[in-house]
């Protein structure tokens, strides 16, 4: 595989874990580009939208766990399949993030995201 998709795939892992998992600003800004467009409606553009969603989880959501499934990279495309918990005892969710990088950097970013239900009407799973 192209090394460039696979060193786009390592820096979006790692964005993801810093946002998510870790929720640790400092580290998530390191992979950062000079600009960083949101498309989630209910966070806010730019750095400080990241840093105030990541306080949210910290706040919030602080047990939050998500584990990226599958990577997927075309270009400066990322995109990630993800079984996300937010706490405990609740439903998990499938999440596709889709990321835009340009030289090594995210700055744009996409996401789609479902409850995984209790029962499914077909045996296939979500993931």
């Amino acid at each position: 595989m192209d090394s460039s998709l696979e060193a786009n795939k390592r820096v979006v892992r790692d964005f993801y874990d810093a946002v998510v998992n870790r929720k640790d600003f400092s580290a998530a800004s390191t992979f950062l580009g000079d600009r960083y467009t949101q498309h989630n409606p209910l966070v806010g553009d730019g750095r400080e939208g990241l840093r105030e969603f990541i306080d949210v989880l910290r706040e919030r959501f602080p047990q939050a766990r998500s584990e990226v499934l599958r990577v997927f990279a075309d270009a400066d495309y990322v995109i990630l399949h993800v079984l996300s918990t937010r706490a405990p005892g609740t439903n998990n969710r499938a999440i596709v993030e889709i990321f835009r990088l340009e030289a090594r950097r995210v700055v744009e970013h996409w996401d789609v995201i479902q409850e995984v239900p209790v029962r499914a009407a077909n045996p296939n799973g979500m993931f």
